[in-house]
C-alpha cells in the first residue's frame, strides 16, 4: 500500500470533503489517444444500466470487446443491440452472459464459462444493491452483503488465474472492485452478517460492505503481482442516475432525490474513474482506491494497524466461508 499521499485519510472520508469533490472535481475522460484497448476483452457485472452501462460505452469507445455480466438476459439483450446500432459495431463486440450474484451456483457457471474464452483482460465487479429493507439468503447471510461482498469477492478470486492466463499483449490483467466514499469506520466481522439489526440502518450496512471490500482487497493484492494482475478499488462517487437506489419507496426515496440533485454527478462521470483504474494508472493501481482517477486514502481505518489485523481476519474468515470453491487453492497457486 502507498504510504504517501497528498490528503489525511481523515480528510478524505469527512463529508465536506465528499461534497467538495462532487461538486467542484470531474476526473479526466480517458480517450483512445490516452488508451487504445484494441484486441483486448472486459467483464462488467451489472452491465444493463447506470453506472454499469457507462463504463461498458466508454471501453467500447477505446476499442475494448465488453460481455455484459447480467442477471436479466432478455433486458442484457435489448441494451446490447442498442450499444451495438448506436456505435455501429460488429455483434461480436457486445455479448450478454447472466449472471446473478445472489446465487453462487450462478458464479461458478459463469467463471466456467469465461474459462473458454480466447482472451481477457478485464473485469470490472460493478454490480452491487443498497437495501431498503433487511433480507437474507438462502446460506443465511444479509442481501446487501451477500452481493456487495461475499459474492463480489468469489468472483474476483475466481476470475483472477483465468485473467492471468488469458491476458493479451504481456499487459497485466485488470480487476476492479467498486467501492464508495460512504466505507465505514466500524469492525466488521462475518457472523454479524447473519443476524439481523435491532433496527435496520440501510446505510450503515451498505457502507459496512464496501469497508469489507476495501480491507479485503488490501490483503487479496499481497498474494498477486502487479506484472499479471492489477487489482484496485475505484470510487465513482454518488452518481444520481445510477439504479444503485432503485429499492427506495416514499419519503426515503424523495430525500434521496433531493440530496443526489444538489450532490451527485451523472454516471457518465462516475465511470471515469472506474476506466481511468484500468487504463491510465498502471500497476500504482494496484491494492488501492481510486478516486476521481488518483491514488488516494482508503477508510481511515484500513490505513491504521488495527484496520491491518481486521484485513488479515477477515481475509481468512472470507476463505473460510468460500472453501466449497477451492479458494485457497486459487490464491496458493497464483
Amino acid at each position: 500500500m502507498a504510504t504517501t499521499f497528498d490528503i489525511s485519510p481523515e480528510w478524505r472520508a469527512s463529508q465536506l470533503h465528499f461534497y467538495y469533490r462532487q461538486l467542484f472535481i470531474t476526473p479526466p475522460l480517458v480517450s483512445r489517444r490516452d488508451a487504445d484497448l484494441s484486441g483486448k476483452s472486459a467483464i462488467v457485472t451489472g452491465a444493463n444500466t447506470g453506472l454499469g452501462l457507462e463504463i461498458v460505452r466508454q471501453l467500447l469507445d477505446l476499442g475494448c470487446k465488453v460481455i455484459l455480466a447480467v442477471r436479466d438476459e432478455i433486458k442484457g439483450e435489448g441494451v446490447r443491440q442498442e450499444l451495438i446500432n448506436g456505435r455501429d459495431l460488429e455483434s461480436e463486440f457486445v455479448e450478454v452472459w447472466k449472471l446473478d450474484m445472489l446465487s453462487y451456483e450462478s458464479i461458478l457457471s459463469f467463471t466456467k464459462r469465461a474459462e473458454t474464452l480466447p482472451r481477457l483482460d478485464i473485469a470490472i465487479l460493478n454490480a452491487g444493491v443498497q437495501k431498503a429493507t433487511e433480507e437474507f439468503t438462502s446460506n443465511g447471510f444479509e442481501e446487501g452483503f451477500q452481493v456487495n461482498f461475499l459474492s463480489t469477492m468469489l468472483l474476483a478470486i475466481l476470475l483472477l488465474p483465468i485473467i492471468k492466463r488469458k491476458r493479451t499483449g504481456g499487459d497485466p490483467g485488470q480487476i476492479c472492485i467498486l467501492s464508495s466514499d460512504m466505507a465505514a469506520n466500524i469492525t466488521p466481522l462475518l457472523s454479524a452478517f447473519k443476524q439481523k439489526m435491532p433496527k435496520w440502518d440501510l446505510m450503515n450496512r451498505y457502507c459496512t460492505t464496501k469497508l469489507l471490500g476495501q480491507l479485503f482487497l488490501s490483503e487479496l493484492s499481497k498474494h498477486v503481482s502487479t506484472s499479471e494482475v492489477t487489482i484496485s478499488c475505484p470510487n465513482p462517487g454518488l452518481c444520481g442516475d445510477s439504479q444503485i437506489s432503485r429499492e427506495f419507496q416514499g419519503t426515503l426515496r424523495l430525500a434521496f432525490n433531493i440530496y443526489s440533485f444538489l450532490f451527485s454527478r451523472t454516471c457518465s462521470v462516475g465511470a471515469r474513474t472506474i476506466v481511468n483504474a484500468v487504463t491510465t494508472l498502471g500497476d500504482q493501481a494496484h491494492g488501492q482506491y481510486i478516486e476521481d482517477a488518483k491514488v488516494q486514502p482508503m477508510s481511515p481505518l484500513v490505513c491504521k494497524t488495527k484496520g491491518l489485523r481486521l484485513a488479515n481476519q477477515l481475509f481468512e474468515e472470507t476463505l473460510d466461508e468460500l472453501s466449497f470453491a477451492g479458494v485457497k487453492d486459487i490464491i496458493n497457486d497464483l
